[in-house]
C-alpha cells in the first residue's frame, strides 16, 4: 500500500537520510525507532508529504506522490492521511468536535456530513461525552484522542503518528496504544509510528531501527530485530 524507495534527503551538507527503502502493507502497524537524529521524523514528514525527499520516490496506493503538484499534494494529503503528533494542536477557540471536523470541512465535505462523521469517531473512542468541550477543559489524554478522531475523519488511507504518547503519562500512554491496535483490529487501518517507547514499539507487526539515516535492522516484534 505504501512503497519508499531511495529516500535520500540533505539540508545543506548535512545528509540526514541515505537511500532508505521501506514499504509497508494495508493494515499493518509499523513503527521507527532509533536515536535522536537518525532521521526518523524526517522519513515520517516525506512518507506524509510534508516534505519532498533530494531523491527516491514515495508511492501511496499506486500514486507517485512525487509526481503530484503542490495543490494536488495538499488535496491527496488532506483525503487519505492521517497525521498525529507528540502535541495535540488542537485549536483551543473550537470544541472538540468541531476540532474533528475541520479536514472534513478542508475536503469540502457538508457541516452535516462532517458532524456525522466526526460524532461517530467520538463515540467509537468514547469521548461522545466531550463533544462540547474546548481543548482547556481536556485532560491530556482526551486532547489526544480528539486528535486521533481528527487523525481519522477522513478515512486515510494510513496515520502517521510522530511520538503519539512522548506527552502522556503511562496510564493514557497505555490506553492509546491499545487504542492504535484496536483500530486497526476493526478498520484494517494502516499505521506507521515514530517512538521512543519501547512498549508502542513491541505492540506494533513490525519494528524499523534507524540509524545514522539508513535501516540498520527491522524484524517481527514477537521474534526481535533482526540484521539488514
Amino acid at each position: 500500500m505504501l512503497s519508499a524507495t531511495g529516500i535520500h534527503k540533505s539540508y545543506g551538507k548535512l545528509e540526514i537520510l541515505k537511500g532508505v527503502d521501506l514499504e509497508v502493507a494495508k493494515g499493518e502497524i509499523v513503527t521507527i525507532v532509533g536515536a535522536s537524529g537518525a532521521g526518523k521524523s524526517t522519513l515520517l514528514h516525506i512518507i506524509g508529504t510534508l516534505d519532498r525527499p533530494g531523491s527516491g520516490a514515495v508511492s501511496i496506493n499506486g500514486i507517485n506522490t512525487g509526481k503530484l503538484s503542490a495543490r494536488q499534494l495538499s488535496a491527496f494529503r488532506n483525503q487519505h492521511i492521517g497525521f498525529i503528533f507528540q502535541f495535540h494542536h488542537l485549536l483551543p477557540e473550537f470544541t472538540a468536535l468541531e476540532n474533528v471536523c475541520i479536514p472534513a470541512y478542508i475536503a469540502r465535505k457538508s457541516q452535516k456530513e462532517a458532524a456525522i462523521r466526526a460524532t461517530e469517531l467520538l463515540k467509537m473512542l468514547g469521548m461522545d461525552h466531550r463533544a462540547h468541550h474546548k481543548p482547556a477543559e481536556l485532560s491530556g489524554g482526551e486532547q489526544q484522542r480528539i486528535a486521533v478522531a481528527r487523525a481519522l475523519v477522513n478515512n486515510p488511507l494510513v496515520v502517521l503518528a510522530d511520538e503519539p504518547s512522548g506527552n502522556l503519562d503511562s496510564n493514557n500512554a497505555q490506553s492509546l496504544h491499545n487504542l492504535f491496535v484496536d483500530l486497526r483490529n476493526e478498520f484494517n487501518q494502516t499505521f506507521i509510528i515514530v517512538t521512543h517507547n519501547e512498549d508502542l514499539a513491541d505492540l506494533a507487526d513490525r519494528k524499523i531501527v534507524m540509524k545514522d539515516g539508513l535501516i540498520s535492522g527491522m524484524g517481527g516484534t514477537t521474534g526481535g530485530i533482526k540484521n539488514a
